[in-house]
């Protein structure tokens, strides 16, 4: 975590693969970071480690979950209950389930 960052209180860190979050990111209350999945095609289900990345400069709203292998970038915004499972580009302010492009961040 870099300089700056905070986890809310009730952030839920899945990190069995690694979760990494760039300086000056809030990442809100009750979020869900979930770095990893099961391989579903096999019998077993057999544990998938997938990393999670958030830049700096995001902020992650309330009670959003951020899927495994989930790449944010710089100066994002997520909104509160988000539901992200791709890649989130750079200045992009994303919400829903799925999570989709809302407008672009603007700073002033």
């Amino acid at each position: 975590m870099g300089a700056n960052s905070s986890l809310g209180p009730h952030v839920d860190c899945y990190n069995q693969g690694n979760i990494t979050i760039g300086s000056n990111t809030v990442i809100s209350q009750k979020t869900y970071l979930c770095a990893s999945s099961h391989d579903y095609t096999k019998s077993d289900f057999p544990l998938i480690l997938k990393p999670i990345t958030i830049g700096n400069g995001v902020w992650v709203a309330a009670d959003a979950f951020i899927g495994p292998g989930v790449r944010i970038e710089n100066n994002a915004i997520i909104a509160a209950r988000a539901v992200v499972n791709k890649k989130v580009d750079e200045n992009a302010v994303v919400g829903g389930n799925p999570a989709k492009q809302i407008k672009t961040r603007i700073i002033e």
